[in-house]
């Protein structure tokens, strides 16, 4: 089981709040004992407030590396991207100093990019923070529930995975990701898990009983017993 801490919001706004102030002494902690921070981030609308307000903070930029938790096989112009999303949030101002590593490159598949996005992952060294969010689904990172190339991305000890989701409602059409691995996860000092809504919290609720990961893989997350899991929820 992770080393699980729980921490219950009013309001997006007291969530935003303690995610800013938790990323920022993280980073400037990892600046000050190692030399250098290593940030991962995930898309999605629950992060972008707290991104933005670290972007206008006088940090060691040039110090931090920023990469991706997962991101769909496209180009950093489509609208899709997480790239182009975390380019618009968080690599702005004073963070546009930082080094970014992004996972998608020039090979014509994911499966064909994952040895080339792995050797810039395994450079990175250890995470401070890795940020998560959670679909409705239970999936987190891009290790969506009976997706190709889910089981080795549970098992295997590389940092990275390709990874093809069963197309729905959550995935939409784009279903060829790369994903941080559930070891990939576990290579940080700090996980962060973002949850909101009641219907989120339902299933990560869900995810802490007993069950298969294949069906729900945050479960794999929550069972790790070398992850310290922060979860950040608000209605």
């Amino acid at each position: 089981m992770a080393h699980l801490t729980e921490r219950f919001f009013d309001s997006k706004e007291e969530l935003t709040s303690a995610l800013s102030a938790l990323l920022e002494s993280s980073l400037v902690a990892g600046i000050e004992q190692k030399g250098k921070a290593v940030l991962m981030v995930s898309g999605g609308s629950s992060p972008a407030p707290a991104y933005r307000h670290l972007s206008g903070l006088s940090l060691d930029w040039n110090k931090v590396s920023v990469a991706m938790v997962d991101e769909r096989w496209v180009d950093a112009s489509h609208e899709k991207s997480n790239e182009a999303f975390i380019n618009e949030t968080l690599l702005q101002n004073h963070a546009s100093k930082a080094h970014f590593v992004t996972m998608k490159n020039s090979a014509t598949t994911a499966q064909a990019g994952q040895t080339e996005c792995e050797v810039q992952y395994q450079s990175l060294g250890k995470a401070d923070v890795t940020i998560l969010g959670m679909g409705p689904d239970g999936h987190t990172a891009s290790l969506f529930p009976h997706a190709d190339g889910l089981e080795k991305a549970l098992t295997t000890t590389d940092i990275v995975c390709a990874i093809n989701a069963k197309q729905s409602e959550v995935t939409g059409s784009i279903t060829e990701r790369m994903t941080l691995t559930l070891n990939g996860v576990a290579n940080a000092k700090q996980v962060v898990l973002l949850i909101s809504g009641e219907e989120k919290r339902a299933m990560y609720e869900l995810a802490k009983q007993p069950g298969s990961e294949f069906d729900i893989p945050l479960r794999a997350v929550i069972n790790h017993s070398d992850i310290d899991l922060m979860v950040f929820w608000c209605p």
